[in-house]
């Protein structure tokens, strides 16, 4: 018997063998033609068996697809396979047709017991050196492109887009089965050339389909049986071959427990190639064929226009008309029977687009593939770590959605204090369901911005974390509990003991904490040293805002910033360029880390200056008081700044930065650190080590352009060292001067550039022959100009007798000015 005569078992009595394409909405309307013409008493379909037990739950009514089957192994969750299905799809159309039926349904592809542990051998073969490299004999066929070039067709999609997906509901006239019989008849003449074609592992799930067809039989009447598969298949279902030869074939098969769930999937992965490996490219597009019965020409059109014109976009519905003809005209040319995706992205382009491609790009996005998210019922089978987090998804009204948002989190809120502590601990389980992002409009402590997007991969994650617990909070303890013994290095520790505060772990700390002080007992490095203590300064930060006990973390941190002190100054001798490059970062970061301490906020150098958010409605913090008494780590930190400043044997780099830092501080006077620029500028200083101090001093977006700017002694300086460096030094120091200058802002620079050419400028200030100073610079502040803010802020920050944090401007109340603009 022909492949295509068993594709018109209807007809016959043998069982009616339904060769599709995954994914195709013409398949699909051709299955559900055939199948109410047939009228089959069990329906088998391509997939894992292990999925039978859920083959109820797609009748549900709120199951939404698109979704897959997930099979992972029970020992390695990680070890998993997709099987996705879409509304378009044509064994989820024969799905539903036959529990619309009550029709039993099978699914007698290869089972995922086999499949995935098939995969995990295969893949520790194809290691380097595993094998040798298949003959050219061996290579993989494509069918569709073999039948496409016979056809004069130099693209696979297209040909079976114009014989098959654009073939509409009553386009054809030869019967509900003359299309399969087409398609068997053109597989089973590449089967007869190709043999498998090199997918060598079909052969292995076309012998199991062929002996789950047997049982079938068995039970059923052949003729009351319809089998629907990938086209490629048909003719091995439809050939005879005996049992014991398939069996032969499944012999010694590997095989992992596994489990199998529903899970929802997307339109954005549907496009990606996995699962079946029948990925495609435009799945909105195929949707929307698939949904609309007539005129999907017009109608997807109309999808665009208002796509545009929510985008701002002037698209009229003269536009729409002119595309649709432009489309049809375009199709006619081009002999396709209906207008397909590339015709009307053409008519969009030259009609609504105004020829530009880039509107093109968000409708390629929003419609072509687009970010429809499916949903499955909450019967469907799930870890408990699952339904952990679905429920704490559903009490904090965090949905997952597969478009990608951003959430503004208000950390004096319970509830969003609840969202941050539930993103913080998935990201520390691995499950990336949202990502830290740059905050709009407040640079508090108290605000966090996320951004969201779930991919259906996150539940094979969900599913690997669930071996550390059974709730989102056990299992990012245990998680937490267990990097802590494993961690190698000190920055390892701290930067866990941060997002432990941050999660919310408080069963973890003491761990995390007695692995954090061993570390730091031991680790003698001071770059690992000033590598942690920022983090521990931002925890101890975090923590005065989510009411968390601190006084461990506090004193960890005290300890390390005393050895940071005693360490730094020698530890920054002898650096070549890197080196000092490094050290520098770690004077930074150190250098803010310590403004945060507790100990250095309140000794009378003041460096967080950001005025205090409002309090929040909710009971006042208990901290445990952090016992740093009698260190004064300012006031150490000054003298090792001002050590390393006036050190020769340090690289100008950080001689310079630790100027600047004393003098933003306001430690280091304005003559001295022009005294220190002119000792680092002298003619003395080699070229290089003088472009390096400048570079710590006023470098990178610090506000050093603003600086020079506003101190003309220090412009003076610099001006005077460069106008006098000699010619063959200044192609050495010319990639420093640039690196330093070009982090400046544009109107920085032009200002600096126009200081100069006004010059001349010497180490004081520029004054004009007549005693006048510069264009735009007065000789001190203008007291008239500046009282006039005060009506402003007055109207801003209300009445003098209100209350609160910044009010009571008035004249008589100048000082609390300077403590509102600090």
């Amino acid at each position: 018997m022909t492949a295509a005569r068993a594709a018109a078992g209807a007809a016959g009595r043998a069982p009616l063998l339904l060769g599709v394409r995954h994914h195709g909405p013409g398949s699909a309307r051709a299955v559900r033609r055939a199948l109410d013409a047939a009228a089959p008493r069990v329906v088998l379909v391509e997939g894992p068996p292990e999925g039978d037990a859920l083959l109820a739950l797609a009748g549900d009514e709120a199951m939404r697809p698109p979704v897959a089957l997930l099979a992972h192994a029970v020992d390695d969750p990680g070890r998993a396979a997709f099987w996705p299905l879409a509304e378009f799809s044509p064994e989820w159309v024969a799905i539903r047709w036959a529990l619309a039926h009550d029709v039993p349904v099978r699914f007698i592809d290869l089972p995922a017991a086999h499949s995935l542990a098939r995969a995990a051998q295969d893949s520790s073969e194809d290691e380097p050196g595993a094998g040798p490299e298949p003959d050219a004999e061996e290579l993989r066929v494509d069918p569709l492109a073999v039948l496409a070039e016979a056809a004069g067709y130099d693209d696979p999609e297209r040909w079976w887009e114009d014989v098959v997906e654009h073939q509409g509901p009553g386009s054809r006239s030869d019967g509900p089965f003359a299309p399969f019989e087409a398609v068997a008849e053109a597989m089973g003449a590449l089967r007869e050339e190709y043999g498998s074609g090199g997918h060598r592992r079909d052969l292995v799930r076309e012998a199991h389909m062929r002996i789950q067809l047997r049982a079938a039989r068995k039970e059923f009447a052949d003729g009351d049986i319809a089998v629907v598969c990938g086209a490629w298949h048909v003719p091995a279902l439809a050939g005879r071959t005996t049992l014991a030869a398939d069996r032969a074939l499944l012999k010694g098969l590997p095989k992992v427990k596994t489990e199998v769930t529903w899970v929802p999937w997307t339109h954005r992965r549907l496009a990606r190639h996995s699962g079946y490996g029948a990925g495609i490219d435009s799945p909105g597009w195929y949707g929307h064929l698939f949904a609309v019965p007539d005129r999907p020409v017009e109608r997807w059109l109309t999808k665009v226009a208002g796509l545009l014109r929510e985008e701002d976009r002037i698209v009229s519905s003269a536009h729409v008309i002119e595309a649709v003809r432009l489309a049809e005209t375009l199709a006619v040319m081009r002999g396709r029977p209906l207008a397909g995706l590339s015709e009307t992205t053409d008519a969009v382009r030259a009609v609504m687009c105004d020829g530009s491609d880039i509107p093109l790009g968000l409708i390629q996005d929003r419609l072509v593939v687009g970010d429809v998210l499916g949903d499955v019922p909450g019967t469907a089978p799930a870890v408990p770590l699952q339904r952990d987090l679905a429920r704490l998804q559903r009490s904090l009204r965090l949905k997952p959605e597969a478009l990608e948002r951003e959430v503004d989190l208000d950390l004096r809120k319970e509830t969003d204090t609840a969202r941050s502590r539930l993103l913080h601990r998935l990201r520390l389980l691995g499950i990336d369901w949202g990502e830290p992002a740059a905050g709009r409009g407040s640079t508090g402590t108290f605000r966090e911005s996320w951004r969201l997007r779930w991919e259906p991969e996150l539940y094979v994650r969900v599913a690997e974390a669930g071996v550390w617990g059974t709730t989102v909070l056990a299992a990012a303890t245990a998680r937490a509990e267990s990097q802590a013994v494993s961690a190698t290095s000190l920055a390892e520790v701290t930067s866990l003991a941060e997002r432990c505060l941050l999660a919310g772990l408080p069963d973890a700390l003491p761990l995390v904490m007695r692995a954090l002080a061993d570390r730091a007992a031991l680790d003698a490095d001071v770059g690992h040293l000033a590598q942690a203590l920022p983090a521990l300064a931002r925890s101890l930060r975090y923590g005065d805002v989510r009411s968390t006990d601190t006084a461990a973390l506090g004193d960890v941190a005290a300890g390390l910033a005393e050895r940071i002190c005693v360490g730094l100054p020698p530890a920054c001798a002898g650096l070549d360029a890197d080196g000092a490059a490094e050290m520098r970062k770690h004077l930074d970061a150190v250098h803010t880390a310590i403004g945060l301490l507790p100990d250095a906020r309140g000794d009378g150098h003041e460096r967080d200056r950001t005025p205090a958010p409002a309090p929040a409605p909710t009971p006042a913090p208990v901290h445990t008081p952090v016992h740093t008494e009698g260190r004064d780590l300012a006031g150490r930190w000054g003298t090792v700044l001002r050590k390393l400043a006036e050190r020769d044997t340090v690289a100008g780099v950080i001689r310079g930065r630790a100027a600047r830092l004393l003098l933003d501080d306001g430690r280091l006077a304005e003559d001295d650190g022009a005294r220190l620029m002119g000792l680092a500028l002298s003619p003395g200083t080699p070229p290089a080590d003088a472009a390096a101090w400048i570079e710590g001093f006023v470098g990178g977006a610090s506000g050093g352009g603003m600086l020079l700017i506003h101190d003309e002694r220090l412009l003076g300086l610099v001006d005077g060292w460069l106008t006098g460096v000699p010619a063959d030094s200044f192609t050495d120091v010319l990639p420093l001067l640039r690196r330093t200058f070009s982090a400046y802002e544009p109107g920085v620079r032009r200002t600096l550039g126009e200081l100069v050419r006004r010059g001349p400028a010497g180490g004081g200030p520029v004054e004009s022959g007549s005693g006048a100073f510069a264009p735009g610079f007065g000789p001190g502040l203008d007291e008239t100009r500046a009282d006039a803010v005060l009506p402003v802020l007055r109207l801003l920050l209300g009445p003098a007798g209100a209350t609160g944090p910044g009010v009571g401007v008035g004249p008589d109340h100048d000082h609390d000015l300077s403590e509102v603009t600090g």
